[in-house]
C-alpha cells in the first residue's frame, strides 16, 4: 500500500566521499532545524537508488537535493526544474550515484513521474574519500537549506522554523 507524499524533499549523496554528501547534510539539517509542513515528508536516500522508487512513485512533487556539477565555483547554489533534471541526473550528479538517473527512469517508465521536479544543490570542490563537507562548500549549506524551504513554500508547504534551531 502506497501513501501519497505531496512533497518530498529527497537529499541524495554518499557522506563518505566528502562534498558528494551535501544533498545528505542539507536534508539533515532541514530536519533538524525545520518543522516539516502536513503533505510533505524529507528523507535521506543517500545513495539507495532504486530502492527509493516507492517514495519517488507516491510524491507528487519532488525535490532532490545534491552535489551538482556545474561551471561554477564550488559552493555555488544550483538550480534545475522540469525536464532539465533528468539529463543532470546522468551528466553531472556524482559519478558515485549512477542510481539517481536509473531511480528518474523507474518512475518515467512506469508512468509514476513526479508532476514537478526539482534538482537543488550545491557545486562540489572534492569528493574523494572524506568524511564531511569541504571548506569551500560547508559554508553554503544554509543557503542551500534556506533555497529548499524557500522553494517549498512557493509550492505552498511552509515549513516553519523549530523554536530551538537556528536560521539554516
Amino acid at each position: 500500500m502506497t501513501i501519497e507524499t505531496e512533497l518530498l524533499v529527497l537529499g541524495l549523496g554518499n557522506p563518505l566521499c566528502g562534498d558528494d554528501g551535501a544533498g545528505v547534510a542539507a536534508v539533515e539539517r532541514l530536519r533538524e532545524r525545520w518543522e516539516v509542513p502536513n503533505g510533505a515528508r524529507v528523507l535521506d536516500g543517500g545513495t539507495l537508488g532504486l530502492s527509493l522508487l516507492p517514495y519517488l512513485q507516491s510524491a507528487r512533487t519532488v525535490i532532490l537535493v545534491d552535489a551538482i556539477l556545474a561551471d561554477a565555483p564550488p559552493g555555488s547554489l544550483v538550480r534545475l526544474s522540469g525536464e532539465d533534471v533528468a539529463p543532470a541526473a546522468v551528466h553531472r550528479l556524482s559519478p558515485h550515484q549512477v542510481g539517481v538517473a536509473d531511480l528518474l527512469d523507474g518512475a518515467r517508465w512506469l508512468d509514476q513521474y513526479p508532476r514537478r521536479l526539482l534538482l537543488l544543490g550545491l557545486v562540489p570542490a572534492s569528493m574523494e574519500l572524506a568524511v564531511g563537507l569541504s571548506p569551500r562548500v560547508r559554508p553554503a549549506l544554509a543557503g542551500l537549506v534556506a533555497r529548499i524551504v524557500e522553494e517549498a513554500r512557493a509550492m505552498g508547504f511552509a515549513f516553519r522554523e523549530k523554536a530551538s534551531g537556528g536560521a539554516s
